[in-house]
C-alpha cells in the first residue's frame, strides 16, 4: 500500500512538472536565440500578478534550481504566476578558456534584451502586473530592466537580491563584469560607467524590493548600498532589507542561509502588497 501511495505520489509530480509550458522566447522572431527559454509556473488559482525571475551566476552560467524553479514556487504558493528566465550568459567553457578573447560568444546587450523580451511575451497575458526579480547577476538583470526599459518593456516593480549593481566602483563584482563585457569591453572605462546601474537610477525608476546580506563572500554588500542610496537620492519608492548574516546564493532555499535572512521573502510579499 505505502509503496503504492509513493508511486502515485512521484506521478503526480511528474505530471505536475511536465505540464509546465517552456516557452522558446525568441522562435519566429528572426532574433535571439533558440537556447533562451520562459518556464512558467502557474498558481493553483488564477493570478494578476506576474515575476519574472532571473538566476544569477556571475553572467556566465545560471543557477536554474536555488535561484529559479525553487523560487518559482515560492512564488506559486503565494498565488504569484512565476517565470523562470534562462537568458544567454558567457557560458562556463569561455569562463575557463576565455574564449571571447577570439570569438565575442554571448554579452551585453544580450541579457537585457532576453529579459525585455520575456517582458513583453508575460505582458501579453494579461497580467494587472509585471515584475522582475533577480538574483546576484541576476538582481543587476532586473535592475537593468527597470532602469533601461521603456514603455510596456519596464517592469511595474523589481526585487533585485544580494544584486550585482556597480561595474566601477571598487567594491565591484569583477566575475560578473567579466560575463556581462567580454574579455575586452571589461576594460572600458564607459562600458563600465554606463552599466554600473547606480549612475543610471532615475525617478522613474520602478518601485524596488532590495535585500542582502552584509557577510556576503561574493558580492559586496556596498552594492545594494550604492544602489539604496542612487534610490533614496530620486526619490524611488522602495524597500531595502539589510541582514547580518545570510550570505549568497540561497534564493527560497532555506538551508542555505541564516535563520535571519530567512525572513526576506516574507518581508518581500508585505512589501508587495502595499505596492499592487
Amino acid at each position: 500500500m505505502m509503496r503504492q501511495l509513493l508511486t502515485l505520489l512521484f506521478s503526480l509530480c511528474v505530471l505536475t512538472l511536465s505540464a509546465q509550458q517552456v516557452t522558446h522566447i525568441w522562435d519566429g522572431t528572426g532574433q535571439g536565440s533558440h537556447a533562451v527559454t520562459l518556464t512558467e509556473f502557474l498558481p493553483a488559482k488564477p493570478a494578476s500578478v506576474a515575476v519574472i525571475v532571473c538566476p544569477g551566476g556571475s553572467y556566465f552560467w545560471l543557477d536554474k534550481h536555488t535561484e529559479g524553479d525553487s523560487v518559482a514556487r515560492s512564488l506559486c504558493n503565494r498565488g504569484i504566476a512565476a517565470y523562470v528566465l534562462a537568458y544567454r550568459t558567457g557560458g562556463i567553457m569561455p569562463f575557463i578558456t576565455h574564449s571571447r578573447l577570439l570569438f565575442r560568444g554571448h554579452q551585453h546587450p544580450m541579457p537585457l534584451q532576453d529579459v525585455q523580451q520575456a517582458i513583453r511575451l508575460v505582458r501579453s497575458k494579461a497580467y494587472r502586473k509585471v515584475g522582475v526579480m533577480g538574483f546576484s547577476a541576476g538582481g543587476h538583470l532586473s535592475l537593468s530592466a527597470a532602469l533601461f526599459g521603456r514603455g510596456e518593456l519596464r517592469p511595474d516593480f523589481v526585487a533585485p537580491c544580494y544584486p550585482v549593481v556597480t561595474m566601477s566602483h571598487p567594491c565591484v563584482h569583477k566575475r560578473s563584469r567579466r560575463g556581462l563585457l567580454g574579455e575586452y569591453r571589461k576594460f572600458s572605462t564607459a562600458m563600465r560607467d554606463s552599466l554600473s546601474l547606480e549612475h543610471r537610477v532615475t525617478a522613474f525608476c520602478p518601485p524596488v524590493f532590495l535585500m542582502n546580506c552584509i557577510d556576503d563572500p561574493i558580492v559586496n554588500y556596498h552594492n545594494s548600498v550604492l544602489m539604496d542610496s542612487a534610490l533614496t537620492v530620486h526619490g524611488v519608492p522602495h524597500r531595502y532589507v539589510q541582514y547580518q548574516t545570510g550570505g549568497h546564493g540561497f534564493g527560497t532555499t532555506w538551508s542555505k542561509t541564516s535563520s535571519e535572512a530567512s525572513a526576506w521573502f516574507n518581508e518581500f510579499m508585505n512589501w508587495l502588497y502595499t505596492i499592487l
